[in-house]
């Protein structure tokens, strides 16, 4: 079955290519062998660098599940996810991820995102784009209120 759920997701990322909606990627996301949600990439027709093909999937697939943790799901992803991708992937805790072509292959394609894992590993004041930490007194309010309250949803 992984293969055939692995074909889908390079199939959308065909199709994106050709109909220029967004960029080659297709992910597909699966519970219990049965389809809960597929996407291209949409980040050229959304105008939304965040609308990758595994991020618009796990965002149908909440909506389709109506929650925020895809714990008993697992993603179908034509390309190894990129580092946002991987974040989305563990923040929506999915079971599993499986891919096709390696980040190396998108990189042959000109889709490179090894300067972001380069950048995980810096100072975030020495980045390329740089992250100033300014210390507020207020800062840490909302984190203390977060503490306190009885009737949060943990996540």
């Amino acid at each position: 079955m992984h293969e055939v759920f692995l074909q889908q997701a390079i199939d959308l990322a065909l199709e994106n290519a050709q109909s220029g909606q967004g960029g080659p990627y297709g992910a597909v996301i699966v519970r219990d062998n049965q389809l809960i949600a597929v996407s291209g990439n949409k980040v050229t027709s959304a105008i939304d660098p965040t609308a990758h093909a595994e991020v618009m999937a796990i965002r149908l697939a909440c909506k389709q599940l109506n929650t925020f943790q895809l714990q008993d799901c697992v993603l179908y992803s034509s390309c190894e996810p990129c580092p946002m991708c991987l974040g989305a992937i563990y923040w929506a805790r999915l079971a599993k991820v499986y891919f096709a072509c390696s980040r190396h292959d998108a990189a042959a394609a000109n889709f490179d995102d090894s300067f972001i894992y380069d950048e995980i590993s810096v100072l975030p004041h020495q980045r390329q784009i740089a992250m100033l930490h300014i210390n507020l007194p207020t800062a840490m309010q909302p984190f203390d209120l977060w503490k306190l309250k009885t009737d949060k949803v943990v996540y």
